[in-house]
């Protein structure tokens, strides 16, 4: 049986309701994922980057 390698995750910031990760894939993607009470939501590098620019445009209000 071949064992198939685990990702490497990272926790990137944390509260005490959410978190924010990201996991280094054995592909060589990284997808990152917000941890959001009971909702999980997922990005692929482009995504969070666009994610990450409408963060940015919210705290520029």
């Amino acid at each position: 049986m071949t064992e198939v390698p685990e990702p490497k995750t990272k926790t990137i910031a944390e509260t005490q309701n959410y978190v924010a990760w990201l996991a280094e894939e054995p592909d060589g993607e990284t997808t990152y994922h917000l941890e959001l009470n009971n909702v999980t939501v997922h990005f692929f590098e482009e995504e969070w980057q666009e994610f990450m620019g409408l963060v940015r445009a919210l705290m520029a209000g």
